[in-house]
Order: C-alpha cells, then structure tokens, then sequence
C-alpha cells in the first residue's frame, strides 16, 4: 500500500517570514517575563531595598519557546566581557551586543552571565524589570531578611519572589480598578473599600 507523504511542518528556517510575523514574533520576544527578588539592602533594621531580577536560564527559555533553539546563539568575548545575542531571521543572522559587569561570586561566570541578560534586554527579553523598578519591604533585623506586613519571615528567595509577585498583581489589578472607574473615585464608600484591599493584599 502507498502512504501519502507528510507535508513538513514549516518552520522559520524553511519559510520566509512576513513583516507581520516578524513583528509578532518580536513581541513575544518581548512579553513580561516573572522575575525573582532578591535583597539589594537594608537600612538601619527596619527597611530593605529588593530588586527584581531574571536569571540567564529564563531568557534561554525564552529563546527557545519563540524561536526555537537553532535559531538563535550566544558568544562572548572573554577579554571585553561583551556577550553577542544573534536571531537567525529568514536565512539571516542578526546580532546585539552589550557587556556585563562584575558579580561578587564566581567573577567570570558572573560577568558572562550578565553580559548575556543585558544583550537579552536589547532584544526586548526582560525589559520588563526596567519598568516594575525597586521596591521597599519591612525587615527583621533579629532574623536578618524580609517581612510581610503581617511579619512573617521571608527567609528564603522562593519566598520573597511569591510575596512580591503576588503583591505586584494584586496592587496591580487594584490599580487598574481605581483607573477605570473615575465616577467613583468622589465616591467615600469606593475610596474606603479600594484602601482596605490595598492594605490586604500587602
């Protein structure tokens, strides 16, 4: 018996992309990705200064999903600590380059790693973060490490991502509820009830 052959399924390297998909594709590039906090400092025992942050395996996630794994490489000039981040579009290799800086553990590692984050972000990948910034957090100075409003111990980076994500979407969503109902913003009821939330969710 004679079995029809399968059609290959197309891919970005046996079709040609349209502008459109270009652009689309750019965009997922570009969709926020969740970062991981980490504690930048604390000052004077009562507050900390967290930062958001992604590690390089999220972006390579990233680039796999988008693109797929042979569409895209990474270089880096050992000497210069400057990482190249090239996408292979429509038979074309396109590059952007930034350096990192040092890290405090493992220097070399560190730098590579940085290096190839900050030639991410030219790409769109992570950019995010720019924008959600730092944030202050209540700290236990006895236990050395973040605390909830409530005062529970944030003593582990898994914890303090879901605590800070969590309250980012939640204070969020708050925000975009207070915005897109203006005629109730005179209203006292509305004022108290958005605060009570706001108080809750951190």
């Amino acid at each position: 018996m004679n079995e029809k052959l399968k059609e290959p399924t197309p891919t970005i390297e046996s079709t040609l992309m349209s502008d459109d998909a270009i652009k689309l594709l750019f965009a997922k590039l570009r969709e926020p990705i969740e970062p991981r906090w980490r504690v930048q400092n604390s000052k004077g025992g009562k507050y900390a200064t967290v930062v958001p942050y992604i590690d390089a395996r999220a972006v390579q996630d990233r680039l796999d999903e988008v693109l797929s794994p042979e569409n895209w490489q990474n270089t880096l000039e050992i000497e210069s600590g400057t990482a190249s981040l090239s996408i292979k579009i429509n038979g074309e290799w396109i590059c952007k380059s930034d350096v990192g800086t040092d890290s405090n553990v493992e220097k070399e590692k560190g730098k590579a790693s940085d290096a190839f984050k900050r030639a991410a972000v030219l790409w769109g990948i992570g950019r995010n973060l720019y924008h959600i910034g730092t944030k202050s957090i209540q700290w236990n100075e006895e236990k050395k490490c973040p605390i909830t409003q409530k005062g529970e111990l944030l003593n582990t980076s898994t914890k303090l991502s879901l605590y800070m994500n969590g309250m980012n979407t939640s204070l969020g969503l708050l925000s975009q509820l207070w915005s897109e109902n203006k005629e109730l913003q005179a209203d006292e009821t509305f004022k108290d009830l958005v605060t009570k939330l706001k108080d809750y969710v951190k």
